[in-house]
């Protein structure tokens, strides 16, 4: 589930410096909600490697 969350992260952070250069207006919109998703699947499975007493992989 971390490689998800980093996966979504990187997604979010193109679709950023698109948004933010003007080429695509739309596209920081999407950005901001794909960096949320990011973290918030980046916290769940720390919170679930924790619980399970192992280190997350990465």
């Amino acid at each position: 589930m971390l490689r998800w969350a980093i996966i979504f992260f990187v997604v979010a952070l193109v679709a950023a410096v698109l948004g933010f250069g003007g080429i695509a207006g739309m596209s920081m919109e999407i950005a901001k909600f794909v960096a949320i998703i990011a973290l918030i699947l980046f916290v769940v499975s720390l919170v679930a490697g924790g619980l399970r007493g192992r280190g997350t992989r990465i």
